[in-house]
């Protein structure tokens, strides 16, 4: 009898083992095939997550994640100034991770709640460290990268002063400082005033990136001589004509080959995305994931978009 009821018991043992690990893989399937929650309103993503600096956003920093072909290069979020990488990225970062992209962020040029206003260079370094880290984790040659505002520009110094272009295939930018800001010609009224050396001098010790992204400044003289592009990447920025810090908004715009400037407006007049909303911007981020996938487009929605608080109204699903 016991040798009857031994085989039995094995194979029961191996039905109820194999039914509970389909049962894990089913659930971690299903929930994989959840979509995360995109938050439109950048001032609510903001307000939500200003105080968790190093939590990351919804659907970043899994260092487990293995990029598929479709997707091969993992995208790395780079924040603006005085922002960070949870706040910064609370519509990017799922909206990204639900279209079965591998995302990570990172803080850098500061500590704190407060990021991004030290030496861009120095950002520039640690960001080039994050894409080893990253590479690293996934086995990738190379990433794509998205940044808003500063996150847009300081990119532009790793790939040309510090062999980043050999590890980074398209960078895209949100309303980045390119060309520096005039600050609705506050910098200009300034220099006019030769004031210029005295407002720096105050302003550098608290925000050292601040200083840097005025119009003309020695940084972005460097960064800019001999051409806004390197060899071998592949550059999107996106705008809106509402940018209220980034003036005039066309300074945000490269110049020379590889480069597709886009201003959200000509494509959506209902479009009122600001400086800060854009990184939330549905519009915008549609014109993202086009960027990183121009083989499988979306359809770039047009609807009523408000500066700082977003949408009106539900978005369309792409």
């Amino acid at each position: 009898m016991r040798r009857f009821l031994t085989p039995l018991r094995s194979a029961a043992a191996v039905v109820t083992t194999t039914a509970m690990i389909t049962s894990a893989l089913l659930t971690t399937s299903a929930t994989a095939q959840t979509p995360l929650p995109v938050n439109w309103d950048f001032a609510t993503g903001a307000l939500g997550s200003f105080l968790f600096p190093g939590t990351p956003p919804p659907g970043a920093d899994n260092f487990g994640c293995r990029p598929t072909a479709t997707h091969p290069d993992p995208v790395i979020l780079v924040n603006g100034t005085f922002a960070n990488q949870d706040d910064n990225w609370q519509a990017a970062s799922p909206l990204l991770a639900n279209h079965g992209y591998c995302v990570f962020t990172f803080n850098y040029g500061g500590t704190g709640v407060v990021t991004s206003t030290g030496d861009i260079a120095v950002s520039a370094q640690q960001l080039a460290a994050f894409v080893t880290q990253v590479r690293n984790a996934t086995g990738a040659a190379k990433v794509d990268l998205v940044g808003h505002s500063q996150g847009g520009m300081m990119p532009r110094y790793y790939l040309k002063f510090l062999g980043g272009a050999q590890y980074v295939r398209t960078l895209v930018g949100l309303a980045p400082s390119n060309h520096g800001t005039t600050l609705d010609g506050l910098t200009s009224l300034a220099h006019t005033l030769n004031l210029i050396g005295l407002v720096n001098s105050a302003i550098s010790p608290l925000c050292t990136a601040c200083a840097e992204q005025e119009a003309g400044s020695p940084f972005l003289a460097n960064l800019n001589a001999g051409g806004d592009t390197v060899p071998g990447v592949s550059y999107t920025v996106i705008e809106s004509r509402d940018d209220e810090v980034v003036t005039p908004y066309t300074s945000a715009f490269l110049s020379g080959p590889g480069v597709t400037n886009i201003t959200v407006q000509d494509q959506c007049p209902l479009d009122q995305t600001d400086h800060v909303e854009i990184a939330a911007d549905p519009v915008a981020l549609a014109d993202v994931l086009n960027a990183l996938d121009p083989a499988a487009p979306v359809q770039v929605p047009c609807l009523l978009v408000l500066p700082v608080t977003g949408p009106v109204g539900p978005v369309p699903q792409f």
